[in-house]
């Protein structure tokens, strides 16, 4: 039952070129960063990427499209990053864009063991290529698929041996749809506490859930924009 791993060299052991993952996070908040820069260190290559964002030129995502090791990105949000611009307009990277609540639900679906969905979003324009239409309530809907991953890399506030996970306020976002929707789920946490001691009320994420959790370190917990108030 102890899911602790000693360090997160040892929690991303078995990812292999080719794999898809799915990681968490919201623009940078609640972004798994010790295991992204330690794939960065693996040079695992020609990976699928499931993630709101691609993060930014030099933090999270970003560090593994500069180095060329996505191959393809299924995401929402892509605007902060040049590198992602340039790779996907030069073709170099393949780029499947969601709407945002499409996104959610397709990785939560996955989780669900729910194979496929119709939603609204995206009718009548790009997103609708390909994919089968049906009317329902004098509206038209699309068809999506759900998304699963060979592993999931989520960031948690706190964890438990168990696997039992609690996010910290909007840093939730993603990282708990995520965590139900990998073959194999690796929780990088800023603290592990004692079994028993989480209330079972506040547990987001239940730890049947997830297979490896270790401690990460020198959280940057970076910003993407500051805006003040002025006077």
């Amino acid at each position: 039952m102890n899911k602790t791993v000693n360090n997160v060299e040892e929690a991303i052991d078995g990812i292999q070129d080719g794999m898809t993952l799915m990681l968490g996070g919201f623009g940078l908040c609640g972004i798994p960063e010790n295991a992204i820069n330690a794939l960065v260190d693996t040079d695992v290559k020609g990976l699928t990427c499931i993630s709101n964002n691609a993060g930014v030129d030099d933090f999270g995502l970003g560090l593994l499209l500069r180095k060329h090791q996505i191959k393809k990105m299924i995401s929402s949000y892509v605007g902060e990053n040049k590198e992602f611009e340039r790779q996907m307009l030069s073709g170099e990277l393949e780029v499947e864009l969601n709407p945002q609540g499409t996104l959610a639900e397709r990785v939560r679906a996955g989780g669900a063991g729910i194979p496929a969905f119709y939603v609204p979003a995206g009718y009548g324009t790009e997103v609708a290529e390909g994919k089968e239409v049906r009317e329902y309530n004098g509206k038209m809907h699309l068809l999506e698929t759900a998304l699963v991953a060979d592993f999931a890399i989520v960031k948690a506030w706190k964890g438990d041996a168990y696997g039992n996970l609690v996010y910290r306020d909007t840093a939730n976002n993603f990282n708990n749809m995520m965590a139900s929707a990998g073959k194999i789920t690796i929780a990088e946490v800023e603290e592990i506490v004692p079994v028993g001691s989480l209330n079972p009320n506040e547990i987001h994420t239940p730890g049947i859930f997830v297979q490896r959790v270790f401690k990460g370190e020198n959280f940057e917990k970076r910003i993407e924009f500051v805006t003040e108030q002025q006077d």
